[in-house]
């Protein structure tokens, strides 16, 4: 009877301890099939084809340093480069007359008509709107696209006998397509040419012109007199600048071709122009 129990004892502790040596090899078995799973996921991440040697796009930003007539001047100039290979009117002269005439693009015809270039309704069949000019609510040409505007000037010039003279000057010669510009009627005031070369020269317009000709060739430098500048700086406006240079608000805007009393930090002013 005593050697049953130990039997029994004995068969009882063996199936115990094989019970749990199976355990052991079930847990291990699930060790090994998590890892190998995470090797797989990471093996397969790896085989993901690199980006190396692919175009990278790169979108240019504009400086917030930038004047309005040198965002101006960034937005149209390749319109201007255009026009002076179909029509042969210098860029410089192009940009200077829309800076001028425009309020380099904030006067009211520029922002609601995109008419650069005040150019009014005679023979026009499109759009169009009323604004005072010599006389009260004028008839201008509206147009869809300020493209179109520029387009329209150079047609301007293009198709008028009294313009014929100023093809034959250099296609670089901004000086005397300025002068050229006011002796044929283009414009009453007598500081219109000075005010183009002014323009031209302060912010290097030559410069487009020499692109689409191709040349490095110095540019025309003017026989205006030496002009008194002032830099715009914070807290400038225009009527204590008009005081501090014993000036109008009026006469400041005219002498800027300004239509209202906005300033640019960094905007350049001509204060005196002999």
């Amino acid at each position: 009877m005593k050697f049953s129990l130990r039997l029994i004892m004995i068969l009882i502790v063996a199936l115990t301890l094989a019970s749990c040596g199976g355990k052991k090899r079930i847990v291990t078995k699930k060790k090994n099939a998590k890892t190998k799973t995470e090797r797989v996921v990471r093996d397969h991440r790896s085989s993901i084809p690199s980006d190396e040697g692919s175009p990278v796009v790169t979108t240019p930003r504009p400086s917030g340093n930038l004047s309005v007539n040198e965002i101006y001047i960034a937005t149209y100039s390749e319109i201007a480069k255009n026009n002076m290979r179909t029509h042969k009117i210098p860029a410089s002269i192009t940009l200077a007359q829309g800076i001028l005439e425009s309020g380099s693009g904030r006067g009211r015809l520029a922002v609601e008509a995109n008419n650069h270039f005040g150019i009014k309704c005679h023979g026009w069949t499109g759009e169009k709107i009323h604004h005072d000019d010599d006389a009260s609510q004028e008839c201008f040409r509206k147009y869809k696209h300020a493209e179109q505007s520029f387009e329209d000037h150079s047609e301007f010039l293009t198709s008028r006998g009294r313009y014929s003279k100023l093809f034959q000057l250099d296609i670089d010669d901004y000086q005397g397509w300025a002068k050229g510009l006011r002796a044929a009627g283009y414009a009453t005031d007598r500081k219109y040419p000075d005010k183009l070369i002014s323009l031209i020269e302060r912010f290097q317009l030559y410069q487009f012109d020499q692109e689409v000709l191709g040349t490095k060739s110095k540019p025309r430098r003017s026989e205006v007199a030496s002009q008194l500048t002032h830099k715009v700086v914070k807290g400038d406006t225009m009527y204590s600048l008009s005081k501090r240079y014993n000036l109008s608000v009026d006469e400041l805007q005219k002498l800027n071709g300004m239509n209202n009393n906005d300033l640019q930090i960094g905007q350049i002013l001509i204060i005196k122009d002999n």
